[in-house]
């Protein structure tokens, strides 16, 4: 986090970044909520830190314990449950990686770790537990990253994940990416990030700057799980990355009490497409151990998928799918006949 006495002369998305809540006593009294539930949570956010935007949180109903926004940042004692077949390492990450922060799953792409820090600490975090001060592939100035990508002619696209790699400076991420565009063999660069819903004004003109020339196809997955994520500030900042030439896609996961609910999921789809971003994937719960409260089984996804399937056009309708540790690409959960 950025002291907030250096956040003076910073962007307004920095002083934002410098503002988020990390206390849950203060997540709590802001949303005017009991505070019975704080030992719990501080007994859970010492394992996972509490980091949530002041605009996030904004979005937020008071009084409701049960809002779709608060329940994907609030940390809980069920977090220190231990279930069967929860992993530190639910996705294979370790054992996929060419170099600091490089991980070669599917052929084609690398997918580039750019940094630990997000704007939001999601409970559900695949990568909750992820080594990132050993695997900091910036410690070297990106080199041994380069190297690692340029050393493979068949990959076309590097996808860009993280933490959020729009948590790094437009000076730092910029450079990054014209480096990426000078690989012969790239034509493709995609970035996964969430701070365009948490914190839209992360898309400034500083970042357009640098990020509309990029002589690159550009892709943007967004992660939204629930449509009042989706505020005019968001539609805004996603208006303006596909101006600067990038195609837009969404990416959600099935959560428990966040959006297991068929009219959640239409909703999201046409609060997504309204702000010009296609619904891409719908995943299956990756079990990172201290999230199994938020999973939903298999048979009640297949239904909830295909009841949003029957109210929607097909090309608002998400793949349900299923990440595996060594499978060759994200594993669709068929939905059976007539699903899509």
């Amino acid at each position: 986090m950025i002291p907030a006495n250096l956040a003076a002369g910073q962007p307004r998305w920095r002083q934002e970044l410098a503002r988020a809540v990390s206390d849950p006593a203060e997540l709590l009294r802001l949303l005017d909520l009991d505070l019975g539930l704080l030992p719990a949570a501080r007994a859970a956010a010492r394992g996972f830190p509490l980091r949530v935007p002041r605009g996030f949180v904004a979005r937020m109903r008071h009084s409701d314990l049960a809002d779709p926004l608060l329940r994907q940042v609030l940390p809980l004692g069920a977090e220190l449950e231990f279930a069967p077949g929860d992993s530190l390492d639910p996705v294979g990450d370790r054992d996929a990686l060419l170099a600091p922060g490089v991980l070669g799953k599917y052929q084609g792409r690398i997918l580039l770790v750019a940094t630990g820090a997000c704007a939001v600490h999601c409970r559900y975090c695949f990568r909750r537990h992820f080594p990132y001060g050993d695997e900091n592939p910036r410690a070297d100035g990106w080199r041994a990253a380069l190297e690692a990508i340029a050393a493979d002619p068949g990959c076309d696209e590097v996808i860009l994940s993280g933490g959020d790699p729009l948590s790094l400076s437009d000076a730092r991420l910029g450079a990054l990416c014209a480096e990426l565009a000078a690989l012969p063999q790239l034509r493709r660069l995609r970035i996964h990030t969430r701070l365009p819903v948490v914190l839209p004004e992360r898309v400034c003109d500083e970042l357009l700057a640098w990020f509309a020339p990029l002589p690159l196809q550009k892709v943007v997955v967004i992660h939204a799980n629930h449509a009042r994520e989706l505020d005019p500030e968001v539609a805004r900042a996603c208006r303006a990355l596909a101006d600067a030439g990038a195609t837009l896609l969404n990416q959600s996961v099935l959560l428990r009490g966040v959006n297991d609910d068929a009219d959640a999921l239409v909703e999201l789809s046409q609060t997504l497409f309204a702000a010009g971003v296609l619904p891409y994937y719908l995943h299956q719960l990756d079990r990172v151990q201290g999230a199994a409260h938020f999973g939903v089984p298999d048979p009640e996804a297949r239904a909830l998928v295909a009841a949003a399937a029957a109210r929607l056009p097909g090309y608002l309708v998400p793949r349900l799918v299923r990440e595996v540790p060594g499978a060759p690409n994200k594993l669709p959960i068929e939905l059976g006949a007539g699903g899509y």
